[in-house]
């Protein structure tokens, strides 16, 4: 994208520069009189112009660059070796080679600069690591730069008990022993759902949740890792609502996404703010009104919706969650919800936007809008 920018920028600063130093209104004259009536200094100072040109549109990327989804990724890109993966050394799991306790600049010595930070549940902010989606990572890290936080979804889990991507639920429960069923947040217990499609175990002062396909026999496909003072700092089930843990969820809804995408061989969707906008509008939507339906009061589908807003498109579907605490058990969820899942690995879906509201009670409403044009 920056090459092209860059051609452009040339050919039209170079138009007018040279158009200007001739005193010609067209360009063909111009073209017939620039080798013998441009001198070398001429070319230095239209040099100098395109430099001071580029840099000004550099340092406007470089601003928006937080605040939108990574534009430097490609579209489909050659599939990366999967990296040597060695056994932890301190802690029970380690992914991507980063185990809890690790200083972040030795983990970007190994990863490279993140490609994003946002907000998440715990007051910190996931910093999200990959190739094009390829060898991808969330970490958080606590206020000494330590990592206190690690999730995947892809083949870059590591133990010393043999535990990996692709390993049965029934190895996992013999291996790590009774899952936790409640989490203690103040003076009050919440059950985890007799349904869910996850484990939490608490091993050695981090709790660790496995995550299940149901759909790969119930392997484990993803794994959260966090260090036990971060969850226990999480003093509510549900982190109350502010508008960068709603952006930072709506991104790392993105992200997770595409994340899933490159794991079966699918092209990475591009995000979309008008349709950002209408997921968002319908998340609010449900969150004032109390309901939960891709048909809002007025009796509109997502179709209608979008079409509302002037969004033009040749196919179009919609994910819906509520009530998972995060993100991620969200993107979990829908991967295990057949329907949905099916959304997130249609092969013919271009873009996708992803909008997020809060209730009175601080429970998330996700909205996923994706549509081909």
């Amino acid at each position: 994208m920056i090459k092209l920018i860059f051609i452009c920028l040339i050919s039209f600063v170079g138009y007018h520069f040279i158009q200007d130093k001739l005193k010609t209104d067209s360009l063909p004259s111009t073209l017939e009189t620039a080798a013998s009536e441009v001198n070398t200094d001429s070319f230095a100072a239209f040099f100098t112009k395109i430099n001071i040109e580029f840099e000004k549109i550099k340092d406007l990327f470089q601003k928006s660059q937080d605040l939108l989804p990574d534009w430097q990724v490609n579209e489909s890109s050659e599939k990366l070796e999967k990296p040597a993966l060695d056994e932890p050394t301190r802690e029970p799991f380690s992914i991507y080679n980063v185990q809890i306790g690790d200083q972040k600049q030795d983990v970007e010595k190994q990863l490279g600069k993140a490609k994003r930070a946002s907000f998440n549940e715990y007051g910190t902010k996931w910093y999200t690591y990959h190739q094009n989606y390829q060898n991808f990572v969330m970490i958080s890290y606590d206020d000494s730069n330590k990592v206190s936080g690690l999730y995947t979804n892809q083949d870059l889990i590591a133990a010393k008990n043999g535990i990996q991507k692709g390993t049965t639920k029934e190895t996992v429960l013999n291996t790590l022993g009774k899952p936790l069923t409640q989490l203690e947040k103040g003076f009050v217990f919440y059950k985890l759902p007799s349904d869910r499609d996850y484990e939490m175990f608490q091993l050695d002062d981090q709790y660790i949740t496995v995550f299940f396909d149901k759909h790969e026999d119930n392997t484990v496909t993803a794994m959260q890792i966090i260090d036990e003072s971060l969850e226990k700092n999480r003093s509510d089930f549900y982190t109350k609502s502010t508008n960068n843990l709603k952006q930072g969820f709506e991104y790392q809804l993105f992200d997770l996404t595409n994340a899933s995408r490159v794991n079966n061989g699918l092209t990475i969707l591009k995000w979309d703010d008008r349709v950002k906008d209408t997921a968002r509008k319908h998340s609010l939507d449900m969150a004032e009104h109390n309901y939960f339906s891709h048909t809002n009061l007025e009796g509109q589908s997502p179709f209608d919706r979008m079409l509302e807003m002037g969004i033009r498109y040749t196919m179009a579907g919609e994910n819906l969650a509520y009530g998972q605490y995060s993100s991620i058990f969200a993107h979990e969820g829908l991967m295990n919800s057949l329907g949905h899942r099916e959304n997130i690995l249609q092969k013919d879906f271009r873009y996708l936007g992803v909008g997020v509201a809060f209730n009175t009670q601080s429970q998330p409403y996700y909205t996923e809008n994706f549509i081909t044009k």
